[in-house]
């Protein structure tokens, strides 16, 4: 669903898990903040805000309105900031200590009748990935979790879910025997981004692309995520995690699925998660070998990103000094389907890279160019269709065409279509679509499990592959290029190359 949805949003409890954390302060709550700007918020509305330790109505409302300050754009509306303020209330909960659900079964209690929320609950788990399962089962043995009187329960989950095949499938288990599928929603942020939710407009809205939308007609699809930023102040949590399981098993292959997946029966949240599921399935598992020679995995040293002198990484805090950890991944994969048979998907995501920049470029194939036998070809150009992301939100179609004058030459030209130019959009984190989906109860933008686990079995083979591998295979790049050479060979052996991201 979309904003402008004529659905309303029925009353609700929005109880949040990790209240005084970063992704709270930075996005969440924000998002709940532009919600109320646009008057999309439910009359009925609570916040309860769950920390692990003690922490003040009024300590807590002000660093929220803090976080609407830093993050919000434009201004602050002080009115509707102090309106959703009113409705905060903090309870301190731990999932190692079952008597304080029973506080927080009492506060919810407290809010139906204060705030006329009718028993419908949204548990937002803003917290380590460690905590998932054992707050979804206090939730279950407080009596939080049931579905009574035609109230609803939902429970929002962060990334990443789970660090392998095993441990995704575990906690798919585990949440199950508590809730039902149906009230579970993985959220994945990207999803929330106007250029992606586009690709289905794209792709199903238009006759002119669906028909080419195939093998005969695109030569290749590249998916590039690259971020500026270092691992910051995450060492400990990146050292454990790396760039292929931090970005590819959702962003990357949330994108991927979107662009080969079929046309679904109805625009609904299981015909669109089924084949979404359905395309992250069909990709080839390579083996240990194909793997290693399908992938590159790199680390950024020392280099300078602006004027910004960076380190290396194994110098960063928190970071083995010896490690192997990948800030940079490349993949070759390839989609076992009539559709894409033969067509290569390149992806490519890092860290510390010369600037932060996120696309999807399908490249046609190329048309025969005898005709043009004697005409000066250096201006002649691949087509591109180019989805970008961030930081512009937009779409490039790129063609040739004569150069004008009496002399016959081709140059390469492009249309150009910018979010920025046609709509005014009001501003946003990502988030807000994502969050009154889930009031709404539609699912189609959330992660469903079976697509969570096909994500996984995807890259299992590279997990595995560098694992055995240990330090060897492992290249190097400088902070603020554009990524190891290793992953321009990747291409450059099937005579590609990316495009240019800087």
């Amino acid at each position: 669903m979309t904003l402008s949805s004529i659905r309303k949003a029925p009353p609700c409890a929005f109880v949040l898990f990790g209240a005084n954390g970063d992704l709270t302060h930075r996005l969440v709550f924000p998002a709940l903040y532009n919600l109320a700007v646009q008057k999309l918020l439910p009359e009925g509305f609570a916040i309860i805000a769950v920390t692990r330790s003690e922490f003040g109505e009024r300590e807590m409302r002000d660093h929220l309105r803090d976080g609407l300050k830093q993050f919000c754009k434009p201004p602050v509306d002080e009115k509707v900031a102090n309106a959703l303020l009113e409705r905060v209330q903090t309870v301190v909960a731990d999932a190692s200590d079952p008597a304080s659900f029973e506080t927080l079964k009492k506060t919810l209690a407290d809010a139906d009748e204060k705030h006329d929320t009718h028993g419908n609950r949204i548990f937002y788990l803003a917290i380590p990935p460690k905590g998932f399962a054992p707050t979804v089962q206090a939730l279950g043995k407080a009596g939080l979790t049931g579905e009574n009187n035609g109230s609803y329960v939902r429970v929002i989950i962060e990334k990443p879910f789970g660090s392998d095949l095993a441990s995704a499938t575990k906690l798919n288990s585990e949440l199950r025997a508590i809730l039902k599928e149906d009230q579970i929603f993985r959220i994945d942020h990207y999803l929330g981004k106007e250029t992606v939710q586009n690709i289905l407009m794209l792709r199903f809205a238009n006759g002119l692309f669906e028909p080419i939308w195939k093998r005969e007609h695109i030569d290749h699809v590249q998916i590039t995520v690259a971020e500026s930023v270092t691992v910051g102040r995450r060492g400990a949590f990146y050292d454990e995690t790396g760039a292929l399981r931090d970005m590819v098993p959702n962003h990357l292959f949330q994108l991927l699925s979107l662009v080969a997946m079929e046309p679904p029966a109805r625009l609904d949240a299981q015909s669109v998660r089924s084949e979404k599921a359905r395309a992250l399935d069909a990709i080839r598992q390579w083996t240990p070998e194909e793997a290693l020679a399908n992938s590159v995995r790199a680390q950024y040293v020392a280099g300078k990103i602006g004027d910004e002198q960076i380190a290396d990484y194994r110098s960063e805090k928190d970071v083995a000094p010896n490690s192997t950890t990948e800030t940079f991944v490349a993949l070759r994969l390839a989609i076992d389907n009539w559709r894409w048979a033969g067509v290569p998907f390149y992806m490519r995501t890092g860290k510390a890279l010369a600037r932060r920049y996120t696309e999807v470029a399908i490249k046609f194939r190329e048309a025969p160019i005898s005709m043009f036998r004697g005409i000066d070809l250096d201006g002649l150009r691949s087509n591109y269709l180019v989805l970008q992301i961030a930081p512009d939100e937009g779409i490039t179609l790129q063609f040739n065409a004569k150069t004008p004058g009496p002399n016959l030459a081709i140059t390469r030209v492009a249309m150009d279509f910018k979010y920025s130019d046609f709509f005014d959009t009001p501003p946003a984190t990502g988030y807000e679509t994502l969050l009154f989906d889930c009031m709404i109860g539609d699912g189609m933008l959330y992660q469903r499990d079976d697509g969570v686990e096909a994500g996984w079995r995807a890259v299992e083979p590279f997990l595995r592959a560098w694992r055995q591998a240990g330090e060897s295979g492992l290249a190097l790049y400088r902070a603020g290029s554009t990524g190891p050479a290793e992953a321009d060979a990747l291409l450059a052996r099937d005579h590609r190359r990316w495009r240019p991201t800087a």
